[in-house]
C-alpha cells in the first residue's frame, strides 16, 4: 500500500508499506478515508522529530471504514462502520488514566508516533484503542471527510474546559489559524460578551473574517493591542487570553493585557527553549490563572464530533483544500507556506 512516511534522513516522503493485518495486539484494519495535515506534522517536516522512528507512517486526524475486526469488538463496531479515535491513548492504570485524564497518561502513546498513522490506505488500529474508548463510531455519511477536524476541535474543548468562560466575558485569542478560529466559535458558543483575536498578517485576517461572524479583529502588526484590550474592557483587560500561536513573546504579552483575576491558556507549544516568558509577579499580585494543555481525551474527541455532526461548528468551511495521497509532499509543502487554514489528504 501507499504510506506517507517519516524519514530521519530528510523530508517525509511517499513508500510502500505492507498493508497491516489482524496479528497480535490489533484490533482492527480499517481503510483511510481522509487524514488532516496537523500542526504538529508541519513542525516535524520543518525540523524532523527525536521522538518518531525512522519509517513511521505519519497522520493522527483520521477517519476511515472497518474493513477487519477482531472477534471481541466486532459486535461494536462491525466491519462496514465509520469510525474515527483519539489518537493518544494512555495505559489505564497510570494516576492520571484512572481519573480520566488520559491524555496525561505516564506511558501515552500516540498514532504517528509510537503507531503507524493515517496518511496511508490502511491503518492498523491496537487493540488498546478500542479498549481505552480511544475509537469511535461517525455517522454514516457520505463525505465523512470533516470529522478529520474532530481531533484538533477536541484539543480546544480540552483547553477551554480549564477556562470556564462565563457570559459577557471578554476573550482575547492571538492567532487565527484554525486553532485560533476553533477557539473564536467555542467561545462564541458559550456567550462570551467580546471575542477579539490579535494576528500580525493581514492575510490571515482577511481569511479568517470570511470564517467568523461576531469576532473583533486587531491587526496587531499595526495597531496598539493593548490600547484596543483597554478600548473594549473599559481599562479592565481581557478576562480570558488564548495564545494560538507558538512565539514565546506572545505568552509574555497575554500575560500583561489580562485583567485582575483573568485566565490564560498556553496553547501554543514552544520549540526548543521556553523559560522566561511568565512574570510570576503578575499572577501573584492580580491573582491571575495559567494554564497549559496537552492533546485531548477521547469523550472530548466525541464531543467534538457531536458538535461538527450537529452543525455547531460548521468543519467543513474550514477546509482549505484536498490533496490525494499521491501527492502529499505537495499538501505539506502547501501547508508550510501557513496560508491554508487545514489541508486534508484523502485517499
Amino acid at each position: 500500500m501507499l504510506a506517507y512516511i517519516f524519514d530521519k534522513k530528510g523530508k517525509p516522503r511517499l513508500s510502500e508499506k505492507e498493508k497491516p493485518s489482524l496479528r497480535e495486539g490489533i484490533g482492527a484494519v480499517i481503510k483511510l478515508k481522509a487524514c488532516s495535515v496537523c500542526g504538529t506534522d508541519i513542525r516535524t517536516y520543518r525540523f524532523g522529530s527525536s521522538k518518531i522512528p525512522d519509517g513511521r507512517i505519519m497522520g493522527h486526524e483520521i477517519v476511515g471504514q472497518i474493513v477487519e475486526v477482531k472477534e471481541k469488538y466486532s459486535n461494536a463496531f462491525p466491519t462496514g462502520t465509520y469510525v474515527s479515535m483519539a489518537p493518544a491513548i494512555g495505559c489505564g492504570n497510570c494516576r492520571s488514566c484512572r481519573q480520566g485524564f488520559t491524555n496525561m497518561c505516564d506511558d501515552l502513546k500516540t498514532i504517528g508516533f509510537e503507531y503507524d498513522g493515517g496518511f496511508a490506505q490502511y491503518m492498523a488500529v491496537p487493540a488498546c484503542a478500542f479498549d481505552m474508548g480511544n475509537v469511535y463510531g461517525l455517522p454514516q455519511e457520505e463525505d465523512i471527510t470533516k470529522y478529520t477536524l474532530s481531533e484538533p476541535l477536541a484539543c480546544v474543548m480540552n483547553a477551554q474546559s480549564y477556562l470556564n468562560i462565563a457570559p459577557g466575558e471578554c476573550v482575547l485569542i492571538i492567532g487565527s489559524g484554525i486553532i485560533g478560529c476553533m477557539h473564536a466559535e467555542l467561545a462564541l458558543h458559550a456567550n462570551a460578551g467580546k471575542v477579539v483575536i490579535a494576528e500580525t498578517s493581514q492575510g490571515r485576517i482577511r481569511q479568517a473574517e470570511k470564517l467568523l461572524e461576531g469576532v473583533t479583529f486587531v491587526d496587531s502588526s499595526k495597531e496598539n493591542l493593548e490600547e484596543k484590550i483597554k478600548e473594549f474592557t473599559e481599562g479592565n483587560g481581557a478576562d480570558v487570553v488564548i495564545t494560538a500561536c507558538s512565539v514565546g513573546k506572545v505568552q509574555e504579552q497575554g500575560m500583561e493585557l489580562l485583567a485582575k483575576r483573568g485566565r490564560i491558556s498556553l496553547f501554543g507549544g514552544l520549540p526548543g527553549e521556553s523559560k522566561g516568558y511568565l512574570d510570576s509577579n503578575l499572577i501573584h499580585y492580580r491573582e491571575l490563572s495559567v494554564f497549559g494543555v496537552h492533546a485531548s481525551t477521547p469523550k472530548q474527541n466525541k464531543l467534538a464530533m457531536g458538535y461538527i455532526r450537529d452543525g455547531v461548528i460548521d468543519a467543513e468551511k474550514y477546509i482549505s483544500a484536498r490533496y490525494p495521497l499521491a501527492h502529499a509532499g505537495d499538501a505539506f509543502a502547501e501547508a508550510e507556506k501557513g496560508e491554508a487554514m487545514k489541508l486534508v489528504i484523502t485517499m
